[in-house]
């Protein structure tokens, strides 16, 4: 059956209408692209009727409205019940007929929003309507259980019931566009969102230094922020390959400086990419000591390293306050599970490294190295990606990587015939429904016949935080990879699960 279209009023944000008028129309029309691209993306129909201080979004679902209200820019929005011309005996009866039932035996207030001339006055609206419905329940204008609305503009009247908060702020893409260093966890995500708030187009650039699965959390942490608060915009992710970077950090500087030196050469590769999108800005998750590198004085050991601006909006924000927001804009749930990658933790890191001894720790290295990881980088469409993309690329492994634990999930004739050296037999059962009983800060890797059942544990691990991969191929795919390395000290150097 046929649905009629909505209607939906869309109020814009207050700070958007303090603006000259040449800069406001810049930035309502950007708005209107905003939510086109929106609906769109949801495959509605629609049509928006551009106004001054208002947008009329007609649609095809009442979801249109909550999906409107959640686009930056946006004050609030109400679902229209009534579109009628602005006659007061019309807007009466038309009240009476929508709302007499709704406030049948409860207490209702009528508020008259109005702007222009009208041959009757707001308090002509409130007496004559609320007469009509005091027939029904009860006036109460402090506590009213339904508050009904008649606003009046440019000749007509419209009326609703409910008003749905906007997430305000300023139209994603006005302030033009930096990128965000992003690493999966509470932090980065949060400070991202912020700065979209403001207008800032962002693309994201990851630092990878924990593996392909820690590449999964990450891409979907910064996929919720592409589908959810994006639109209007195409960001992209840039996932840099840490592992060489790290491995010259951990030859040729000294311990303690491991940490702000890996944030510099982090700075660097942002600005690296920034400079090849033409963004003016790097926008970072630190919050002001929250951990040893994000103190006043390694800031600014760091910061040292900059030439472009880098914004931290989370800087005067604590964890519970950072992780609150991460809740409300949708990406708690699966930062949760990230896994804390921290490839070089000293015992005893610097708290205050002043700015020529981190330059001097850094010239220890070969800085190509960072250039090298940025030229190979990968870019990803994070609006394009679909479910299986998260998925697929990440769950198989090719290759065993040293110290990391093998776990059978065969049955046990075949485990007793032959079994990857080291490997531990676990029923996938058992390994299903028992799996957070083992160490989270070690490496998996799953087989089973043909690694259909040890890819579907290893989805299942990943999302909650664990580093696992099903090896490729199954049970014929490892043993052939072990023959090939018989003499492999790697493949000695494996062990079992405890």
């Amino acid at each position: 059956m046929d649905t009629a279209p909505v209607l939906v009023l869309v109020r814009i944000a207050p700070e958007i209408a303090t603006k000259a008028r040449r800069t406001r129309l810049r930035f309502q029309q950007r708005l209107q692209a905003n939510i086109a691209d929106a609906l769109r993306s949801a495959g509605m129909a629609f049509e928006i009727d551009g106004r001054w201080s208002r947008l009329l979004v007609t649609a095809e679902d009442v979801s249109a409205a909550r999906r409107v209200a959640a686009i930056f820019g946006v004050s609030s929005v109400s679902v229209v019940e009534a579109r009628l011309s602005a006659s007061l005996s019309e807007v009466v009866r038309e009240g009476e007929r929508l709302y007499a039932g709704r406030v049948r035996d409860k207490a209702f207030a009528v508020e008259v929003r109005r702007a222009g001339e009208f041959s009757f006055t707001s308090r002509d609206v409130k007496v004559e309507l609320g007469a009509a419905l005091n027939e029904y329940g009860r006036v109460n204008l402090d506590q009213p259980d339904v508050t009904v609305t008649v606003e009046l503009r440019d000749g007509e009247a419209f009326l609703y019931t409910e008003r749905i908060a906007g997430v305000g702020g300023l139209p994603l893409g006005v302030q033009g566009r930096a990128v965000c260093l992003i690493s999966g966890g509470f932090d980065s995500a949060v400070a991202a969102w912020l700065m979209l708030k403001r207008g800032l187009a962002l693309d994201y650039v990851f630092c990878n230094v924990g593996g392909d699965a820690y590449e999964r959390s990450v891409l979907s942490v910064a996929k919720i922020l592409a589908e959810a608060w994006s639109f209007g915009d195409r960001p992209r992710i840039h996932v840099v390959n840490f592992d060489e970077v790290v491995a010259g950090l951990r030859k040729s500087v000294q311990a303690r400086y491991w940490q702000v030196v890996l944030k510099r050469l982090m700075y660097r590769a942002g600005e690296a990419v920034a400079r090849e999108t033409d963004a003016e800005a790097v926008v970072t998750g630190e919050s002001l000591g929250q951990v040893s590198s994000q103190t006043l004085g390694n800031l600014r050991a760091i910061d040292d390293v900059a030439t472009l601006p880098f914004f931290r909006p989370l800087l005067g924000m604590d964890k519970t306050e950072i992780i609150a927001k991460a809740e409300a804009i949708g990406t708690a749930a699966v930062s949760a599970h990230v896994r804390e990658y921290c490839a070089i933790l000293p015992d005893r890191p610097v708290t205050h490294a002043k700015p020529h001894a981190a330059r001097n720790e850094e010239a220890r290295l070969d800085l190509e190295v960072v250039d090298r990881a940025v030229a190979a980088r990968k870019m990803l469409d994070l609006r394009a990606l679909e479910p299986i993309d998260l998925v697929r690329p990440y769950i198989f492994a090719d290759e065993i990587p040293a110290g990391a634990v093998v776990l059978d999930c065969r049955e046990p004739h075949h485990y007793g015939a032959w079994h990857y050296p080291g490997a531990r037999r676990y029923d996938v059962d058992d390994l299903g429904a028992g799996f957070r009983r083992l160490d989270k800060s070690a490496t998996y890797i799953l087989y089973c016949t043909y690694g259909v059942q040890t890819a579907y544990v290893a989805e299942v691990m990943q999302r909650a935080g664990y580093e696992v991969y099903s090896f490729r191929g199954g049970a014929k795919g490892i043993r052939r990879y072990a023959e090939e390395r018989r003499n492999d000290p790697v493949v000695g150097s494996v062990t079992g699960a405890s």
